[in-house]
């Protein structure tokens, strides 16, 4: 099976959604988008959440949520949950976009760890939330460009540790623990 074929990708979609299932598509997001995808997911209060990164007409991407209390059926809230930042520190690696979000639970807080796009590359950065109704950047956290990080919820001797994929010549398709 070739994945990458569009017409076998879409007939794999209509038959997830014959069973009763929603993956939220660019159709079922009530502002303009061009795509939905990359989506980091976790259970809060009972309830699955996505975290999906979208695309908007002018290329820039943005982080959207969406809920669901069976893990099949999800509903795309009326707004965005993340854009890229406009003021403060955080708008200078934001100012392409906001993307790949993954979460992490730890002690009743969801840390989500996105790609922040700029002219500078492209950084990790690191956000909280406690209700998923708002979020708080906390910081960039790394130096080297990284496409994504996802952080381990337990600590390994008392440290955490997380995933970092590289984002560059130096080390293509790498995976590194940090």
């Amino acid at each position: 099976m070739d994945f990458n074929d569009l017409g076998l990708r879409a007939a794999l979609l209509r038959a997830v959604r014959e069973q009763g299932y929603t993956i939220p598509t660019k159709h079922d997001v009530p502002y303009p988008v061009e795509t939905v995808h990359n989506a980091g997911a976790t259970k809060f209060e009972g309830r699955y959440i996505l975290l999906f990164r979208s695309h908007l007409q002018n290329g820039r991407s943005i982080i959207g949520i969406a809920g669901s209390d069976d893990g099949y059926k999800f509903l795309v809230d009326s707004k965005p949950f993340m854009v890229p930042s406009t003021e403060g520190d955080f708008s200078r690696f934001e100012e392409y976009g906001v993307e790949d979000p993954r979460i992490c639970a730890i002690d009743n807080v969801y840390y989500i760890t996105y790609s922040a796009y700029s002219r500078f590359g492209v950084r990790i950065a690191l956000a909280r939330t406690h209700d998923f109704k708002s979020v708080e950047r906390m910081s960039v956290i790394s130096e080297p460009d990284m496409r994504n990080v996802v952080i381990f919820p337990e600590t390994f001797n008392g440290r955490y540790a997380r995933l970092d994929r590289p984002h560059s010549e130096i080390n293509p398709w790498s995976i590194w623990l940090s």
